[in-house]
């Protein structure tokens, strides 16, 4: 008997301790942090500040999106990325697949007027396809330099997104072309970043089959590796209007 009673309240402690230790890991449960797809505790989210910034991403199909989803594309995952920064940013996608600087030399001020207001910042990213093309250097420079007085004379800053020859185009045309972005930056006072593809060109798993265009993972290389860039681009927001 003295035995069966220590029997059974051992058995009530050894329930106590297993409702305790359920207890204890759901509550440890429901305040774990969240964890982000790389496997790393999710960061809090950061709140949205300010006045909409828009910026207009104005170029061929490497922001079209060109194969991918239109949630993959370029402007799509920069907005995103800058919304998480407390950025309020509205990126609107204004590239069309197979655009030479010609063609969006052709289509910018349409574009331009057809904002209810300047946008804070224009992200400029042409010339790939008059790569592929075989178009002379000094008439990819000659449609960028228009644009880009356009937008100096329209007062709206720029992020020129520069381009590169690849070596089998020989090394007059790939010195030319090359030197095309930073002279026209430094001319007409426009943000730089000399080759944007720099961070995934190398990689070829982070293209598509044709190996021009980025895959999905190839984009959010492309966004992280320019989000700075572009943040530092952003002219500071305007101070808010008191309230009368």
């Amino acid at each position: 008997m003295h035995k069966r009673s220590w029997s059974i309240i051992a058995g009530f402690a050894a329930a106590s301790l297993a409702l305790a230790g359920c207890s204890d890991s759901a509550e440890d449960a429901a305040n774990a942090p969240e964890i982000a797809e790389d496997g790393e505790p999710a960061l809090p989210a950061i709140p949205v500040m300010g006045a909409e910034r828009k910026v207009i991403a104005f170029g061929d199909s490497l922001f079209a999106g060109y194969g991918l989803d239109p949630r993959d594309a370029y402007p799509e995952k920069l907005e995103n990325a800058l919304r998480a920064k407390g950025i309020n940013a509205d990126v609107i996608n204004a590239g069309v697949s197979g655009d030479t600087t010609a063609a969006g030399l052709q289509r910018l001020e349409f574009t331009l007027a057809a904002q209810e207001s300047p946008p804070a910042l224009f992200i400029l990213e042409l010339g790939g396809n008059d790569l592929l093309r075989g178009l002379k250097p000094e008439e990819t420079k000659a449609n960028l330099g228009k644009m880009l007085a356009i937008l100096k004379k329209e007062q709206v800053p720029v992020l020129l997104m520069g381009m590169r020859a690849p070596p089998n185009y020989g090394p007059e045309y790939q010195a030319e072309f090359d030197a095309i972005y930073a002279g026209l930056a430094t001319e007409y006072g426009a943000t730089l970043i000399p080759f944007w593809l720099e961070a995934i060109y190398r990689d070829p798993s982070l293209f598509q089959s044709d190996r021009i265009h980025p895959t999905a993972d190839g984009i959010e290389k492309l966004v992280a590796a320019t989000l700075d860039e572009v943040e530092g681009a952003l002219p500071p927001a305007p101070a808010a209007t008191p309230a009368p």
